[in-house]
């Protein structure tokens, strides 16, 4: 009779011979997880390896429910476990009621979301390897059920390889899911100066028409987002013929979310006609996750050692622990960061993190 520990590991490992996409392979896993690790609701996202931004969360509907909370929770408020300080810790699971211990005062998250939507407990696993994070794993158990074991806890650590391995092969299906129903080449639209529609390919119709549905308005009008972009180029232009440091301003570009949660960039650019009034040419196409945050401190006119400043901030490190990585000082990150504040507008830390990162929280809706 082989035991849990055994059960469990031949039936996540045996996952590693299939044929998967990145949502099947994790409907695939928690019910091989449930049956010897029984859990009520679940939270299982994938996220980039490299901003660790979330591409695409499997939820259950009583922490959908919550989600929201839960996130402002993990990026602007202190608690325990947050996922970037597993991820550079030496264990890689962690078990809320173990921590706390009777004392839920030790986590807001517990006392303010958990407790109150009807959850006792949370294991928390961060899925590594080969030194890189794909995802996080978090199973929950309401508040009538037993707590998370230590064993239970150690179980799913003796997974999470063979787990984040497969989320990395299967990526790039993720990927293909992210895109499917897209256009495959990228829109492109003529505009004039007063934004007046010229002419426009079968793509930039399709996503004008994604647009329109966001801002509820009919065929005949053109998106704000597209207005917005085209403006920022002419006043981009206008300054420019007082000052010649055009390459210093930012470039006339916007990501929005779209109802479905895809995420559409649209990217101005002046076309000089041989003869006429110059026109204005918009390209609208689909952002992929990763492609996100470098585009929006691009959008801001971040410097590349700001954007790499950005990165730290926003995997919860802190002053020293940022100097140490870049190798500056700490007044030097004070400096960059009163110098991304301006650029961006906003105030504290956690204002910056709550800009950049809550538009990137892509959605899964279906659940297992």
């Amino acid at each position: 009779m082989k035991s849990a520990l055994e059960q469990g590991r031949t039936s996540i490992t045996s996952l590693e011979k299939g044929s998967w996409t990145s949502r099947t392979y994790r409907e695939a896993v928690l019910k091989a997880i449930q049956a010897v690790v029984p859990f009520d609701a679940y939270c299982f996202t994938t996220v980039d390896p490299q901003t660790l931004l979330s591409t695409g969360a499997v939820t259950e509907d009583g922490i959908e429910a919550i989600h929201d909370r839960l996130f402002i929770n993990e990026y602007t408020e202190d608690d325990v476990h947050k996922y970037a300080n597993l991820i550079r810790s030496s264990k890689h699971t962690a078990l809320l009621q173990a921590s706390i211990q009777d004392m839920p005062e030790r986590s807001l998250r517990y006392r303010s979301i958990l407790l109150p939507a009807g959850f006792g407990d949370e294991l928390r696993a961060v899925l590594i390897c080969d030194e890189t994070c794909w995802g996080y794993l978090t199973l929950y158990r309401k508040a009538d059920q037993p707590f998370f074991s230590e064993e239970e806890g150690q179980w799913i650590e003796q997974w999470i390889t063979s787990i984040a391995r497969m989320l990395k092969r299967t990526s790039l299906s993720l990927m293909d899911e992210i895109k499917q129903g897209s256009p495959a080449d990228p829109g492109l639209i003529m505009i004039t100066d007063t934004f007046k529609l010229l002419s426009s390919n079968e793509s930039a119709q399709y996503w004008l028409t994604q647009l329109q549905r966001l801002e509820s308005v009919g065929p005949d009008i053109l998106p704000r987002p597209v207005r917005a972009v085209s403006s920022h180029l002419l006043s981009q232009t206008l300054s420019s013929a007082v000052s010649s440091e055009l390459s210093a301003k930012s470039p006339s570009k916007v990501c929005i979310q779209l109802l479905d949660g895809r995420y559409l960039v649209l990217h101005a650019s002046r076309m000089q006609q041989i003869t006429g009034p110059d026109q204005i040419a918009v390209r609208l196409e689909q952002a992929m996750p990763q492609d996100l945050l470098p585009l929006l401190a691009e959008s801001h006119g971040l410097s590349a050692r700001e954007r790499e400043l950005l990165g730290y901030v926003l995997r919860s490190y802190s002053s020293k622990e940022i100097a140490a990585a870049m190798n500056i000082s700490v007044y030097t990150v004070q400096d960059h960061l009163k110098s991304i504040f301006a650029k961006t507008s906003v105030y504290s830390r956690r204002e910056l993190i709550w800009y950049f990162v809550s538009r990137f929280q892509l959605k899964d809706d279906r659940t297992i």
